[in-house]
């Protein structure tokens, strides 16, 4: 199989978290040749997340070593002069790109900020747990980018863009929780809370009693039979005949109800709007009683 072949079944490898996969792979693309200083680096990375620190300079290879040579009186006393000088830390190289990410309930937006870059010259992979970014402009010094990620995504559903100011990946979270960095590395060791919805109106409480539930439907039904039941006398009686003759009429009935009893001055009670409904309605006193008009 071609070096360039192996080389990308290598990345998908990375891409996917197999890790032992993908260092395999870019041992055979290095042995297939021609061997560049990205497969190493490639494959110094993959060992970097296996955890293997010292794998990658026992595979590098080595270059022809001359025999040594008996150090001189005057070497020793160099010697001596570079161990009294402090060592001189290098700062990290500084990325090509810089980059930047915020939050939202259900992404992490990500932004590169490549400028004028041509979309053909970017390619971006998504894993569960990872993100590989490559930009190769001819001509230039090509940038990788490839995090172990603070939390899995969805890979069907992330995507990206390539402007003219900025290389714009948008990553759709698996599960609803704030990143507070990007990389896996920086994650802190407490579980991070889940970005929640705003919850809804709680039920009613029920407070615990120490007497037994009452079956309220059935208390209802008792109280509705009482009340069926229950015998009145005078006003309250006729009070209750009116009402509930009223309840079950007609709005013609109704009419004809509120018209006779009112005109008659509480002593005629028709249901029957087309007798009463175009004529008064003159007062009918019981037996042995005369009815009498109010003068105000």
């Amino acid at each position: 199989m071609a070096a360039s072949d192996l080389e990308s079944k290598a990345k998908e490898a990375f891409v996917d978290d197999d890790f032992e996969l993908a260092a395999e792979l870019y041992t055979q693309a290095i042995d297939a040749g021609p061997a560049t200083a990205d497969l190493y680096a490639d494959r110094a990375q993959a060992h970097i997340k296996l955890g293997n620190y010292t794998e990658e300079s026992s595979q590098a290879p080595v270059k022809n070593v001359e025999p040594p040579v008996a150090p001189t009186v005057e070497d020793k006393e160099d010697v001596a002069n570079i161990e009294d000088t402090p060592p001189v830390v290098e700062p990290p190289s500084k990325p090509k790109y810089r980059h930047d990410y915020y939050n939202s309930a259900t992404e992490v937006v990500l932004t590169i900020f490549a400028k004028g870059v041509p979309a053909d010259s970017v390619v971006i992979d998504f894993g569960e747990q990872m993100l590989s970014v490559s930009i190769e402009v001819p001509g230039e010094e090509p940038y990788h980018f490839q995090p172990r990620l603070f939390s899995k995504i969805i890979p069907e559903k992330c995507k990206y863009q390539v402007l003219s100011t900025k290389v714009e990946i948008r990553l759709a979270k698996a599960e609803q929780v704030t990143w507070t960095t990007l990389d896996y590395s920086g994650r802190p060791k407490a579980v991070p809370q889940k970005i929640s919805a705003p919850a809804e109106t709680a039920p009613r409480p029920s407070y615990p009693s120490s007497k037994a539930k009452k079956d309220w439907d059935k208390l209802e039904a008792e109280v509705k039979k009482e009340e069926k039941e229950e015998k009145l006398d005078g006003d309250a009686a006729l009070n209750k005949f009116f009402r509930d003759i009223y309840k079950d009429a007609d709005e013609d009935m109704r009419r004809a109800m509120m018209k006779s009893f009112v005109e008659s001055n509480g002593t005629v009670l028709s249901t029957n709007w087309k007798d009463v409904g175009s004529k008064m309605v003159e007062g009918s006193p019981p037996d042995g009683m005369e009815l009498k008009k109010w003068e105000y």
